[in-house]
């Protein structure tokens, strides 16, 4: 059987001596979203990290696209096709809409004038606020700055921490509903969520963890029908 396009391998590790990760797997088929959720301090965000390298492992490895990545560095990975947008400071807040979308083509050599248009196609408001500060808009709307600026480098994978973080429910859906369009473009979407009902409503895979160890691990229709699941991680 094939492996996964993207797959975090029996990840083990954690920060310092103590180990946050637990054999730990999280994998995403190429076009697809694949959510991580679960209580807090569940491990969601260090699990991400790892994949991402920004956390060395103990046991594991990670695979992109057949190509075994775990030793590479965050910027080495991101030039393998990760584009990774974390929870907080994710924008730079002093510079024009526009100027954080040109500041996520950093490693392209080539044109990006038509990414910067399907940047603009996604989320419109940017374009009619690209020549505003990004420090100046709502919170929804830097996440779409941050989202867009990901999608600059142009991603294989494009990995999302919490990206509706603090954002009211009807600003929460149309990011969803954004992260879908993206992902019918062909880019692999892994996603750690505290919205889980929600997340797994758009999940292809739905990853439940706890104490950094997998607990769940299904389809998100399947984890969304599982009565365990249900009570324990979505409110019944």
């Amino acid at each position: 059987m094939a492996e996964p396009f993207l797959i975090g391998d029996g990840m083990t590790g954690g920060y310092g001596a103590a180990d946050i990760l637990h054999n730990c797997t999280i994998a995403v088929e190429k076009g697809q979203i694949a959510v991580i959720v679960g209580p807090n301090g569940a491990g969601k965000s260090t699990a991400m990290k790892a994949v991402f390298g920004m956390l060395k492992l103990r046991g594991g490895r990670v695979v992109l696209d057949g190509e075994d990545i775990t030793t590479l560095t965050p910027q080495a990975r991101v030039h393998k096709g990760m584009g990774f947008v974390p929870q907080t400071h994710n924008i730079f807040t002093s510079m024009t809409v526009e100027e954080n979308l040109e500041m996520g083509a950093f490693i392209r050599e080539d044109d990006f004038a038509d990414t910067m248009a399907q940047v603009y196609d996604l989320f419109p408001i940017l374009k009619e606020k690209r020549h505003q500060a990004a420090g100046e808009l709502s919170g929804g709307q830097r996440q779409q700055v941050a989202v867009g600026r990901a999608l600059m480098t142009r991603p294989k994978v494009l990995m999302l921490d919490e990206p509706t973080a603090g954002v009211s429910p009807i600003v929460m859906d149309e990011l969803f509903d954004r992260i879908i369009e993206i992902a019918r473009t062909g880019i692999s979407i892994l996603m750690v969520e505290q919205n889980a009902r929600q997340a797994l409503e758009i999940a292809d895979k739905g990853y439940v963890l706890v104490q950094g160890a997998n607990r769940f691990t299904d389809t998100g229709k399947a984890l969304m029908a599982d009565p365990e699941v249900r009570r324990s991680f979505l409110g019944g």
